[in-house]
């Protein structure tokens, strides 16, 4: 595929303070049992033998390669599915379940900000702040790794007005669905309105300045959505359907809407959502020629479609439910996000864009949303 830019650097990219706008680090941390405080490699070391997840052993995520990476700052998640009778997925069977669940991972985010490897951005003065800090400073050893809490799937939040409590907790963004239906939209493999509820739920989001992250919404939802909310909404991991045709995947329709919206659409690591014709348990990236040039070709297609390199980041979902196994090949840990850059400059891309690629875009999207 043809790169977007035709200005070509060729210059030695240094390695380039990165934003990862989707990682599940509370999900691992508490369900997973990962200590993410040591090196990948210790994590994978204590799971050896372990069989309760397809992806033991194959981490990729933990605070020393983020800070190896110059990954200093990231969208970290909270996620509860709550599962109404006769639902097969795994779940809550309740949402006031699923709410304390969420706050347990909040209460880790919370011990992980005490022990001084995170620190909560919810504004524009923690944000420049945070930024100011890791580019000023060499050695990123030594600081803690900011993070943008958000919501995937609103199911725990057991009614619209639970959003005050999360917004005062420092919630800023939220996917109203996960996978398959939900209390307030429905998401993917499912179909339908967002209904009453959801609409309720969006106007709160809008008067709070939570931010609408639109991925994983069911195409009747997406745009009932973009109808009914006027504030600031970003993608935090999609990729494209023209490429791996799905219904988690976004359509050219669909990136153009949010194009017009101003948002930016995160680069997803997963797989399957990067090569078509993935089988899970069966495929190896190695065998589907799963590499990250690869993903970069869902990057330069919203580039190319759009017309700008502005509406593109990063939202690896690295160790969202799968690790080695099912990432780009040449993907050791989340570090060698700093293979992109180069990638992008093979492509042509000028070093505006890959700046724009790597962090810009998300900061500039952040300035405007939080002004």
């Amino acid at each position: 595929m043809a790169g977007y830019s035709q200005k070509t650097e060729n210059k030695y990219l240094r390695i380039m303070f990165t934003i990862d706008a989707h990682l599940d680090l509370a999900m691992n941390a508490m369900e997973w049992n990962r200590d993410l405080s040591v090196p990948v490699s210790e994590i994978n070391d204590r799971e050896t033998g372990l069989t309760d997840k397809p992806d033991r052993g194959n981490a990729v995520v933990a605070f020393p390669e983020l800070r190896k990476g110059n990954i200093g700052l990231v969208v970290a998640t909270q996620i509860a599915r709550y599962v109404a009778p006769g639902n097969p997925l795994p779940g809550w069977h309740s949402p006031e379940q699923a709410w304390a669940q969420t706050q347990g991972q909040l209460a880790w985010y919370r011990a992980m900000e005490a022990k001084g490897e995170m620190v909560q951005i919810t504004d524009l003065q923690t944000l420049r702040s945070h930024v100011k800090l890791w580019n000023e400073n060499t050695n990123h050893t030594e600081l803690p790794i900011g993070y943008i809490l958000s919501l995937e799937g609103a199911d725990s939040i057991v009614t619209p007005d639970y959003l005050h409590i999360a917004h005062a907790a420092g919630l800023r963004a939220l996917g109203p669905a996960h996978y398959g239906p939900g209390r307030y939209a429905q998401g993917t493999d499912a179909s339908g309105q967002l209904g009453d509820a959801g609409r309720r739920l969006l106007s709160e989001m809008e008067s709070l300045n939570i931010i609408l992250d639109a991925t994983h919404l069911c195409d009747d939802s997406f745009w009932e959505a973009l109808e009914h909310f006027a504030g600031p909404v970003w993608a935090s991991h999609n990729n494209c359907r023209s490429l791996v045709n799905h219904n988690r995947q976004f359509s050219d329709e669909q990136i153009l809407a949010l194009a017009d919206r101003g948002a930016v659409i995160g680069m997803a690591l997963d797989a399957w959502m990067i090569v078509p014709g993935w089988q899970r348990g069966v495929s190896s990236p190695a065998d589907m020629n799963c590499n990250l040039e690869a993903a970069i070709d869902h990057l330069d297609h919203i580039c190319q479609l759009t017309g700008s390199a502005q509406h593109v980041g990063i939202g690896s979902d690295l160790d969202g439910a799968f690790g080695r196994e099912q990432c780009p090949y040449d993907l050791e840990t989340i570090a060698d996000l700093q293979k992109i850059p180069q990638l992008l400059s093979n492509r042509g891309f000028s070093a505006e864009d890959i700046t724009g690629v790597m962090h810009g875009n998300w900061l500039r999207f952040l300035e405007h949303a939080w002004r």
